[in-house]
């Protein structure tokens, strides 16, 4: 009776081991989306539109996790750079250049998803899903929202890796 309880303690105590190491492998696997990516307006929805005439978006490893920078040409030429610096523990973590969040926290869904909320004075304003293709070749941003001036929007942004 004792070899068997010894046994499963053992076989517990492994399981418990060789799970929580698998926890802490899944936590450090790098973010499928770091890299340039550009904007195919083509494959793009807005609403309402217009679409940006162009937009990069680039994702680095940083010491405080990942930092994305948004580089967009407005349909009406303007243009807009946006910055946050983040990591995927559902926490919100400032936001430069954005008229439409302050704060974005992020937390994955799985290797290859992050479910993403944008909020302005602690009042969510923008909500949505980052996916990498299983290639690694394109990135879909989908999102939903209301914009600075209070207009609701949703948009299927699809991007190509450079």
């Amino acid at each position: 009776m004792m070899r068997i309880c010894g046994s499963s303690t053992l076989l517990v105590g492994l399981i418990v081991a060789f799970g929580g190491d698998a926890v802490v492998s899944a936590a450090d696997v790098p973010d499928p989306a770091i890299g340039t990516w550009t904007l195919n307006v083509a494959k793009s929805k807005y609403n309402p539109g217009p679409a940006p005439r162009s937009q990069t978006r680039t994702y680095e490893e940083a010491a405080q996790g990942v930092t994305w920078t948004s580089k967009t040409v407005a349909a009406d030429g303007s243009e807009r750079s946006v910055q946050c610096t983040f990591k995927f523990d559902g926490k919100d973590y400032p936001v430069t250049g954005s008229s439409i969040y302050d704060t974005l926290s992020l937390k994955r869904i799985d290797a290859r998803a992050v479910a993403f909320t944008g909020k302005k004075a602690g009042r969510v304003t923008e909500t949505g899903i980052r996916k990498v293709s299983a290639d690694g070749k394109v990135l879909t941003v989908s999102m939903k929202g209301t914009d600075a001036k209070g207009v609701p929007f949703n948009a299927v942004q699809v991007f190509d890796k450079q």
